[in-house]
């Protein structure tokens, strides 16, 4: 191969296209298409909308300068809530909801503060999932902890649009630098400030010198920097956009790559700006000429409405295949029963070479209402494939009743392919709808996705059995942003049994949900004999389920009033004497709406991979905003000829996984099985009471401490105390959603196995004990994350430049011992440096790469750094108070002085 490996897949991962859901357009140096959404769970106050529309603008002005006139907020639009009385300056959106907004204004859950963060778990330069601000940090006056909201937002949309990270380090504030100084984490190191401690009891607060720990050698646990009020520095965004100086991002030659941010783990030590000018944004953008200020930015002000959806469903003569028409019905009706929200109006429209409106926009209000649409489901396949007339007369019946197909939505189901398709594409684009695709079996039209893709609706692709098809309604549902009217999947299970033999299984109940519950059997051939036992011993027999009266092979059962919680139990009986295919399906919806439910959603880390490419899978599992850790999860990932492949997830911070312990579940996907449509399905599983959650939020805007203002320390008031990871476990519960599809070109029937290298070690460690160095880090697999690595090369150096410039040729670790372990494992060695005088003081940075069992090399690690300390005691020094005098700054001074001296 003449390109080498990893250059080609930096090249694939960075230049395919990603996962989004974004409708952010870049023209002419100015953003369009901006959605702020307001969370239904807002009260209305009109100041909100005030505050929202002065951060942009003053933030718009502030990216223009930081980005070197590259660009500018132009159009930005606020989603109101249904909750919100309605206005005459209210438009109607067209495809903007809160589910795919840009920027999310919501409570937090649960009181743990008020940081402006963002939620982003991909890998360095992917673009984050949403920028979250809460009522609060709007509307209170926090420029003293935050800075100006504009250089907030301008500071978190870095980390949206550009997939920069931190340049500070809440775990890690201070560390020990090549020339044996204790620097705060930052960039640049241009911005000056002290370092103290701030001891508050009872209301008062005691400011005193900061201690070095004897183990680490760095300051004690509760030291803080406080920064100068009066900076020279220009850089970073990233570290600290609260102070005036700030206007700018690290560039190489600013950029500190000796700090332990998150910015250097994630990219390779490289500064944000360079990161920033590699975005797609910035290679096809130059810098406004003269020296004009752009245009303030344009509002508009759009409010929610009810949902309305539109069926628009295949009967052609190829859906009588495999049962298609059947398995489509027993779907639909499920959606319309079990998922489609009370309040909301559905309508259906049937084609095949024609359409057919079969129900114009009918108010789901009761248990009652779907029978008037369930009854006009297709019964007979037949004719040829059209799209567009489908989806023409799906807009006639959204408009029939004064309704605009604005911000509506349409679930298009087809197993056809149709040569026409594209004719329609603008008339789609104009109308404003939501097209969700599920594409049934393999010969469905490959333009499909580009419907969902044009409107911001979802994709799926459904393989033989009805689980996928029952998979993918159950996955569509509102998208206004209120959890708790949500219908959330427990179960969904398919399994040939044979004649006369039972299947048995297990759903878990929690107790934040157990409203609107279902439990659904279908089958192929006879209807079995059912079972189901709730946790307090009650059994409901086949006689309690409703009758199937559409002959769609379907018993379905209401959970009277509020689900038990606890274990649920099952048992089928194929009364048959040959064996059938028996599935079965549980939903559910929030408890109360004082209580948020625990969710699961995952998607791919993109919707087309190029052949050969790595995917990351991810899954994303939380109560309300907080994540959910100690969780099982599994994927499921079928190709279209049905061949599976199931990954554990993890949240280890290692391989695919960015940051540990924060809900995000990642894994690395390559054994590709040819081409075409692939679907994911996640399956959250908490027992034995592993799972808890957590208070912990990453790439958040820093809350300053306070500031140094002519010689006198001046704080801010204390952030709210909260334990990173707060202990409150959560019940075991199950979970399972599907994560759409993706598309894969130019791939083998089989992926070779000597095609990916092992994964890149993200997480080494290096201490210090007596003569040895003790080294520990995440085991990578011998494909990325998968398998076990062949063998280690570990090299080491006095200096950090020879292992980021020239590893091979740095000094290498005996290793002959070291058997690598199995992916995810906990590596952990020991050896002496050898030929060298270790004194106190003494430096050391060690990388180490994993080898495939083809010498094939991962890329090197990160760099891990141990230094021999021996730390004298410490003679005493008095307290700072709340100002630093000229002599007890210059006792503190040489009190530092005189360690440094020694060390």
């Amino acid at each position: 191969m003449g390109l080498n490996l990893n250059v080609i897949l930096f090249l694939v991962l960075h230049l395919l296209p990603g996962m989004e859901s974004s409708m952010i357009n870049l023209s002419g140096n100015g953003y369009d298409g901006i959605v702020i959404a307001i969370n239904p769970g807002v009260p209305e106050d009109g100041k909100l909308i005030q505050s929202i529309k002065k951060m942009v603008t003053e933030a718009s002005t502030y990216l223009f300068h930081a980005s070197k006139r590259r660009v500018y907020f132009r159009n930005v639009k606020i989603l109101i809530p249904m909750t919100w009385k309605s206005r005459s300056e209210y438009l109607m959106p067209k495809h903007e909801s809160y589910e795919q907004a840009d920027v999310i204004v919501a409570n937090p859950y649960a009181k743990y503060g008020d940081d402006p963060y963002t939620l982003q778990y991909g890998q360095c330069g992917d673009k984050g999932q949403y920028i979250h601000f809460t009522p609060n940090f709007l509307l209170d006056n926090n420029e003293l902890v935050y800075g100006p909201r504009g250089r907030v937002f301008v500071h978190e949309w870095a980390h949206l649009r550009w997939g920069v990270f931190e340049e500070y380090n809440t775990d890690q504030p201070f560390y020990l630098s090549q020339k044996g100084v204790i620097e705060p984490t930052r960039c640049s190191t241009g911005i000056t400030g002290t370092k103290a401690v701030n001891k508050c009891q009872g209301g008062s607060c005691v400011i005193k010198p900061c201690k070095r720990d004897s183990h680490t050698g760095l300051y004690e646990a509760k030291c803080i920097f406080i920064p100068d009020k009066s900076q020279t520095a220009k850089e970073s965004i990233m570290f600290m956009q609260s102070l005036d100086s700030v206007t700018e991002f690290c560039t190489k030659n600013t950029h500190n790559t000796e700090a332990p941010t998150l910015q250097n783990k994630m990219c390779n030590r490289k500064s944000t700006w360079d990161i920033i000018m590699k975005s797609e944004d910035f290679q096809n953008t130059s810098p406004m000429t003269g020296t004009n200020l752009p245009p303030s930015p344009t509002f508009s002000l759009l409010k929610s409405k009810q949902r309305v959806v539109c069926l628009v469903l295949d009967k052609s003569g190829s859906m009588s295949s495999e049962n298609r028409l059947f398995r489509m019905n027993q779907a639909a009706e499920l959606f319309l029963i079990q998922i489609i929200e009370k309040g909301s109006l559905a309508a259906m429209v049937t084609f095949d070479s024609d359409a057919k409106i079969q129900n114009y926009l009918t108010k789901i209000a009761d248990g009652n209402d779907y029978q008037n649409i369930t009854a006009n489901l297709p019964q007979i396949a037949d004719g040829g494939t059209s799209i567009c007339s489908g989806l023409k007369a799906g807009f006639q019946a959204i408009t029939h009743d004064n309704q605009r197909t604005f911000g509506s939505e349409i679930i298009l189901l087809t197993d056809g392919e149709d040569s026409q398709i594209s004719s329609c594409f603008e008339e789609v684009k104009q109308s404003g709808a939501i097209i969700h695709t599920i594409a049934l079996g393999p010969s469905a039209a490959r333009e499909l996705e580009t419907l969902s893709n044009m409107t911001g609706g979802l994709r799926f692709y459904a393989h033989k059995d009805v689980s996928g098809l029952i998979d993918a309604f159950s996955r569509i549902s509102s998208r206004s942003g209120d959890m708790t009217q949500q219908a959330i999947q427990l179960e969904s299970k398919a399994l040939n049994i044979e004649g006369k033999k039972w299947m048995n299984g297990s759903v878990l109940v929690d107790s934040t949900i157990g409203n609107d519950t279902f439990f659904v059997v279908t089958w192929t051939t006879q209807k079995p004999e059912i079972l189901l036992q709730d946790p307090k011993g009650k059994i409901y027999k086949v006689s309690d389920f409703e009758k199937d009266k559409l002959n769609i092979q379907s018993a379905r059962l209401r959970i009277p009033g509020t689900a038990e919680t606890g274990t649920w139990t099952y048992s089928l009986l194929n009364k048959h004497a040959d064996s059938q295919l028996l599935m079965v399906t549980m939903t559910t919806r929030a408890r109360n709406p004082s209580t948020l439910p625990v969710i699961a959603t995952a998607h791919m880390s993109r919707n087309t991979a190029l052949y050969p490419s790595p995917m990351i899978v991810y899954a994303r599992v939380s109560q309300g905003f907080l994540p959910v850790l100690g969780v099982n999860v599994t994927a499921i990932i079928e190709s279209e000829d049905g061949h599976q492949v199931i990954l554990e997830l993890w949240d280890n911070g290692a391989g695919a996984d960015t940051v540990k312990n924060d809900g995000i579940y990642s894994r690395y996907f390559t054994d590709y099985h040819g081409n075409g449509r692939y679907s994911l399905k996640v399956y959250a599983q908490a027992r034995k009471n592993t799972a808890r959650l957590s208070l912990r939020q990453q790439n958040r805007a820093l809350y300053v401490p306070g500031y140094v203002e002519n010689g006198k320390i001046i704080m801010n008031p204390p952030r709210p105390e909260v334990q990173d990871d707060m202990v409150a476990e959560v019940q075991d519960f199950s979970r399972l959603t599907s994560g759409g599809s993706f598309t894969v070109s130019e791939a083998p029937a089989v992926t070779p196995a000597d095609v990916f290298p092992p994964g890149k070690i993200e997480d080494l460690e290096a201490t210090f004990k007596g003569d040895h160095i003790q080294m520990s880090w995440t085991a990578p697999g011998n494909v990325l994350d998968k398998g076990k690595a062949n063998s280690y090369i570990i090299r080491i150096s006095k200096y950090i430049q020879d292992l980021q410039q020239d590893f091979d040729h740095a000094a290498l670790v005996n290793t002959s011992g070291l058997i690598p372990k199995e992916a995810g494992s906990t590596e952990n060695f020991g050896f002496k440096p050898e030929s060298s005088r270790i004194e106190n003081g003494t430096t050391f940075y060690i990388a180490i790469q994993a080898i495939h069992e083809r010498n094939r090399t991962s890329e090197v690690s990160n760099i891990a750094q141990a230094t021999k300390l021996i730390i004298p005691p410490e003679p005493s020094v008095p307290a700072l108070a709340t100002s630093i005098s000229a002599f007890s700054s210059m006792i503190f001074e040489l009190a530092v002085i005189f360690f440094y001296t020694l060390n």
